[in-house]
């Protein structure tokens, strides 16, 4: 769903186009884009079937729809098949799961309603909607609201949901008696990106980090969506500070009105098979202690690092960092723990690259995999420069111990 149309002539045609798909008609060009699409039909022999079979009016939209399902389907399950997307809706839109772990948290303690500021294409309305709460969906961006108003729709949600246009920094000033556009609870996911750009300072966010404060001061039941790479010092006092990672990469980082908060930080990771984990802090538990290398280095998952509870995952395994600096464990046994991976060390050596090819040809290694922590190397270019002849595989981890650059040659992950 794209044209050379000026933005808001754009979000017009798309409101329209998504509109025709939601109508009887645009349902079966849907289905019928979805069966080319599972059969690999290509893009220009399936356009020129559809238009032959549903129109041209509904031949392009439902092709891209068609395409955005099977690109949400590993994420949304069953789901997927009856929502509509538009590619940047898709890119934005959080997973379920963790919206209903959010709307669960968030209405655990009697909000019966929640101002959802900015839909998007609805992903936390409906968790919220299907938790029990009456849901205010705002928006100011009117592909976002029909988004949102015909998945709602279209997963028996309407009755539970309005969808209004509204802008958030105004709702949230208003906000009065610890409520926020009537509501008992409200959450809030700035935009982070401008251009196709990442913001990276909070105060260009859409909206802005001031609206972020404002909220979290006004509203005790509330959560906000922030990016993973917020420093801890704008973190409010009395506001828990969550990351979250989905099979060892981060995907949402969290901050908990005073209502829901329990602690100062969490990290929650969710395995490759869907299990959830949670490490916190009610305090920074300060740094690990450091010292040689052992018989094996632990690699903690990206929320344990940037939650700053690196420490309290050593205590468990009773290991040091390498390198007061480096957030790389070392210890004398495997770590069984959701909050590291284990990896056997066979070799420690100064960083040079000749002696390393050396001891990698003389193992046998010819394929390995490189990790970095703390250097300025290239993985891609140090895998090249490692290849070899032999049939052997190896992890080879670049990074400083005790303040040196270092070369740790490891066997497979536990």
């Amino acid at each position: 769903m794209s044209s050379d149309l000026e933005p808001a002539d754009q979000g017009a045609e798309t409101v329209r186009q998504l509109r025709s798909l939601a109508t009887p008609a645009g349902a079966a060009a849907l289905t019928r884009a979805g069966q080319l699409l599972a059969a690999r039909t290509d893009a220009v022999s399936a356009l020129s079937r559809l238009r032959a079979e549903v129109g041209v009016e509904l031949a392009g939209p439902a092709w891209g729809i068609a395409r955005q399902r099977e690109r949400a389907r590993p994420v949304f399950g069953a789901d997927a098949d009856r929502l509509l997307f538009t590619s940047d809706a898709l890119e934005q839109a959080g997973r379920p799961v963790l919206a209903d772990r959010r709307a669960a948290r968030l209405l655990a303690g009697g909000a019966a309603s929640v101002v959802d500021l900015g839909c998007a294409a609805g992903t936390d309305t409906v968790a919220l909607a299907r938790g029990g709460a009456r849901v205010l969906a705002v928006d100011l961006d009117p592909v976002a609201r029909e988004l949102t108003a015909l998945n709602t729709a279209a997963l028996g949600l309407a009755d539970r949901v309005e969808v209004v246009a509204g802008d958030a920094v105004a709702l949230v000033a208003a906000a009065e008696g610890g409520r926020v556009a009537g509501c008992d609870a409200a959450v809030l996911d700035p935009a982070r990106r401008s251009g196709g750009k990442r913001q990276l300072d909070p105060d260009r966010w859409s909206p802005p980090w001031s609206t972020v404060q404002a909220l979290l001061d006004a509203v005790p039941t509330c959560a906000v969506k922030v990016a993973p790479g917020l420093d801890h010092d704008r973190v409010p006092a009395g506001v828990e500070a969550e990351w979250v990672s989905v099979g060892g990469s981060i995907v949402e980082a969290l901050l908990w009105g005073r209502a829901p908060s329990t602690t100062w930080r969490r990290a929650t990771v969710v395995s490759r098979d869907g299990a959830v984990h949670e490490l916190t802090a009610d305090a920074d538990p300060g740094p690990a202690p450091d010292g040689p290398v052992r018989g094996w280095l632990h690699e903690p998952d990206p929320a344990v690092i940037r939650s700053g509870l690196v420490s309290l995952a050593g205590r468990e395994l009773e290991a040091d960092l390498v390198d007061p600096t480096i957030a790389y464990l070392t210890s004398d046994r495997p770590g069984d723990s959701p909050w590291v991976t284990s990896y056997p060390v066979t070799d420690v050596l100064p960083f040079n690259l000749k002696k390393l090819k050396a001891l990698l040809r003389s193992r046998g290694v010819g394929r390995v995999v490189v990790k970095k922590r703390g250097s300025a190397i290239e993985p891609e270019t140090l895998v090249r420069q490692l290849r070899g002849p032999g049939d052997g595989t190896a992890v080879v981890v670049v990074t400083r111990v005790a303040g040196a650059p270092t070369v740790l040659v490891c066997g497979p992950p536990t």
